[in-house]
């Protein structure tokens, strides 16, 4: 079963990727990298104001200001792209908590098959966890890059 992401995560993660994208210290506007990735520029400009807030990337003010990455691409993680706009790389906790819901400490407790499979999720969700902070943007760049290579001359990246 494939995993998806959020629109919120997926438009986070292009946003950040088209950043590590631009020549090192280069600003880009909030209009720039919507039109580049094809996102709603007002619902971009709140996730980017999350980003900043979580020291991923830096603005500027002014005409010529705009957003570049804070730090190296190498140190920032899918992981912490996530957490940042508040998306939890944990997929599978929806079924986790629908197998306690509505039980009380008076109520029956979890049965044995109930407790291996939230046991079972949990540490799966784990594992997602720990890929997705295994994960650097400069792994997803080089990654972009090659994509872009292969496409040939020309080609615009729209992650």
């Amino acid at each position: 079963m494939p995993m998806k992401l959020t629109t919120r995560g997926h438009y986070s993660v292009k946003a950040m990727l088209d950043l590590s994208l631009q020549p090192v210290g280069s600003l880009s506007s909030v209009r720039q990298i919507a039109e580049r990735q094809q996102l709603p520029a007002p619902y971009l400009e709140k996730l980017l104001i999350e980003l900043r807030r979580s020291h991923l990337i830096n603005s500027v003010r002014g005409a010529q200001g705009g957003y570049r990455l804070a730090k190296p691409a190498a140190q920032i993680s899918l992981g912490q792209i996530l957490e940042a706009v508040g998306e939890s790389a944990s997929a599978m906790t929806a079924v986790t908590s629908a197998m306690t819901a509505g039980r009380s400490k008076s109520s029956t407790p979890l049965q044995a098959e109930d407790w291996v499979t939230s046991m079972l999720w949990n540490r799966l969700n784990q594992k997602i966890q720990e890929a997705f902070h295994s994960i650097s943007l400069e792994d997803l760049y080089y990654d972009a890059r090659s994509w872009q290579a292969a496409q040939g001359e020309g080609a615009s990246f729209v992650v």
